[in-house]
């Protein structure tokens, strides 16, 4: 796995073809029990990498299109799953936590329930305050610049637009971790307020 801005943070990652970008899952290795979010599948070095860090406790899931590897990974490594709670009702996946917005499924990582994107009440998440991770609505499709879904995508472009500006009013983020593009490990926060700036 490619360590990241943290020595507790790696991730690994699939190029997809068709948008031109890499999709991403994170682990964030910690004392209480090991964290991802949404999983890809592993490559055997990454599996290699998993197990030697003491695998996985908890398996967390930012919306329905980003289930991806994480029922298999929850029950390899007998990790809690958990999902968006504004999913529960058609979530593809039997979660035992539901998350929404304030919870804090192990310390120092905060969840935040988005409006407006291509599912209800995606999620993202900030670790110990200066760490944005994001699933679909969030993105970037160049380096060093922010994007959000498409227009067609989103559920509700104008509540799409209320989230992004709640990201970038967060105070002290540095580092955003993106579901699909390029991260952005330093400047963080400017990159989300120049985001959000743009929507209007």
């Amino acid at each position: 796995m490619k360590r990241l801005h943290r020595p507790d943070l790696f991730c690994w990652s699939v190029f997809d073809e068709s948008r031109n970008l890499d999709f991403h899952s994170l682990l964030w290795v910690r004392a209480g029990g090991n964290v991802v979010i949404d999983p890809l599948p592993l490559s055997p070095h990454d599996r290699k990498h998993l197990d030697e860090v003491g695998g996985v406790g908890l398996v967390l899931v930012t919306n329905s299109d980003h289930t991806r590897n994480a029922e298999w990974m929850a029950r390899t490594f007998d990790a809690r799953l958990a999902g968006p709670r504004a999913e529960r009702d058609d979530f593809p996946l039997r979660c035992d936590l539901w998350l929404d917005d304030g919870d804090t499924p192990v310390p120092g990582l905060r969840v935040l329930a988005l409006d407006g994107s291509k599912t209800p009440g995606e999620l993202a998440f900030v670790l110990d305050g200066t760490t944005l991770v994001t699933g679909d609505l969030i993105r970037a499709h160049e380096g060093g610049r922010l994007t959000t879904l498409p227009a067609p995508k989103l559920r509700d472009a104008a509540a799409a637009a209320r989230s992004v500006r709640r990201l970038a009013a967060l105070p002290g983020i540095e580092a955003v971790l993106v579901g699909d593009g390029w991260p952005i490990f330093r400047g963080g926060g400017d990159a989300l307020r120049e985001l959000a700036e743009g929507l209007g």
